[in-house]
């Protein structure tokens, strides 16, 4: 049998996105979970190779599972999409999904984001495996996330 590949990750970025409690679309409830609109209004993002902000417009469409609110849920499905302009003014679409499972008190959201950046000095964003890091929290009394991006290789 051969020997297990090590897998090594290199810092991207970490991205702040200011989500502010008012917000958030209470969008229902049903057999299948409770969905939340969570509206980006803005942030920033800082990596080695990359910095800029988070365009406002936005949102993570976040499902919650196994119970009546946020604070009961057993486990959360998380899909956002929005966009981050570079400090150069170059627009970069990301799509980042993730998920936490409560029952095993998993602090984190872990999740899978892509990008589209466009031919030219980000393109190479493009290419590759990323994974990152999500978590909740609060600047200056507004809620947001920290989400901390990784490529794989």
């Amino acid at each position: 049998m051969s020997q297990p590949i090590e897998l090594k990750a290199e810092h991207i970025m970490d991205i702040h996105a200011v989500c502010p409690e008012k917000e958030r679309i209470f969008v229902g409830q049903n057999d299948f979970g409770l969905l939340r609109a969570i509206c980006i209004t803005g942030g920033e993002f800082h990596g080695e190779k990359l910095n800029g902000r988070i365009v406002p417009g936005g949102a993570d469409w976040n499902t919650g599972y196994g119970g009546e609110s946020p604070e009961t849920f057993t486990s959360v499905n998380v899909f956002a999409k929005y966009l981050l302009q570079t400090d150069d003014g170059i627009y970069i679409a990301i799509e980042n999904s993730g998920k936490r499972d409560k029952t095993k008190s998993q602090p984190l959201i872990v999740t899978t984001p892509r990008f589209f950046a466009p031919r030219g000095k980000y393109e190479w964003l493009n290419y590759g495996v990323y994974v990152g890091s999500l978590n909740g929290c609060i600047r200056d009394g507004i809620k947001g996330v920290d989400i901390v991006i990784y490529k794989m290789f």
